[in-house]
């Protein structure tokens, strides 16, 4: 009989978001992370931890026999662009060959349960125009490579059921502050709690960025191996490309605090993309799936988040 539903990397942003949606349909869920949290929340209960690496090849395989899971959602993988700029090396490591030590567990155990690839839009060449599954495949970026090398190891596996989604950008709750809207909301925190001098520090904020609440974004990950097609990719995106000073400044105006911006140069990367803008007529079309919270919510949601675990003096 096949087991509980898998999600690797379920102690990170997007991977918690995904349980917590998963256990509204089914009892329990099996959910991996490279440290053990047998004893986080309600975990013993409806949650079955495993402190796996996806890096141990041996381990990967003992855990799948042992689970006989019956989907796995692979979001486990070093996910932060910026940090792939001064090491390219890790995100190639754990998301390539992470992702290979997955499918060949698969293999090994025997299984024939579904496996859901977290791939990235940041495969796909730059465009200004809202980019389609169908676009040219070239990135721009360290981190775009991996994923890339990533998903291509994937869909080259023909005896395992292989589904791929491209997420855009995402963000709410318990993503880290290394990305912007984060970084932003709990700057604000620390400067309403008085930790701070009343200064955020920002990077460029004329890039524009086709962002999709997680809550929404991982809705469409269990869609997609329901009622998608095997190795065929899917956008997963609002279709519409937010300009980060405009984030930033209705996460201001939802703070009382005076607050004054500069440009931090150490924020600025090498290399920036204008515009990411996707087209999420496939998924829509195939799935059903489209996105339904509101930015003004995932941004309030997220400064409710720090504000909660910033302390006051």
């Amino acid at each position: 009989m096949p087991g509980p539903p898998l999600v690797t990397g379920g102690a990170g942003f997007a991977g918690s978001h995904l349980i917590e949606h998963l256990l509204d349909d089914a009892p329990v869920v099996a959910a991996w992370s490279h440290r053990d949290r047998s004893d986080a929340g309600d975990g013993p209960r409806r949650i079955r931890w495993a402190a796996v690496d996806i890096l141990d090849r041996d381990a990967v395989a003992r855990a799948l026999a042992e689970t006989r899971p019956s989907v796995i959602y692979h979001c486990a993988g070093s996910a932060h662009v910026g940090s792939a700029w001064t090491d390219p090396a890790t995100p190639l490591r754990v998301n390539v060959i992470g992702t290979h030590h997955v499918i060949e567990g698969v293999r090994a155990a025997g299984l024939t349960c579904a496996v859901l690839v977290t791939g990235s839009a940041l495969v796909y060449r730059p465009a200004t125009d809202p980019i389609t599954e169908d676009h040219p495949l070239a990135p721009a970026d360290p981190y775009g490579v991996s994923k890339l090398a990533q998903e291509t190891l994937a869909l080259g596996t023909a005896d395992v059921p292989v589904f791929l989604v491209r997420p855009f950008n995402h963000a709410g709750p318990r993503q880290s502050d290394a990305y912007v809207t984060s970084s932003f909301a709990r700057q604000i925190a620390g400067i309403e709690a008085g930790l701070r001098e009343p200064v955020l520090r920002v990077g460029n904020l004329e890039a524009r960025r086709d962002i999709t609440d997680v809550r929404d974004t991982v809705r469409a990950y269990p869609r997609v191996v329901a009622r998608g097609s095997v190795r065929r990719p899917y956008n997963v995106c609002s279709g519409r490309a937010y300009r980060v000073r405009d984030l930033l400044h209705t996460l201001v105006e939802m703070s009382s605090a005076s607050i004054r911006i500069e440009v931090d140069p150490a924020r600025l990367r090498p290399s920036d993309i204008p515009t990411i803008t996707g087209s999420r007529d496939r998924i829509r079309d195939e799935t059903g799936w489209e996105p339904s919270i509101p930015i003004e919510r995932t941004l309030a949601d997220l400064l409710t988040y720090w504000r909660d675990r910033t302390p006051r003096p």
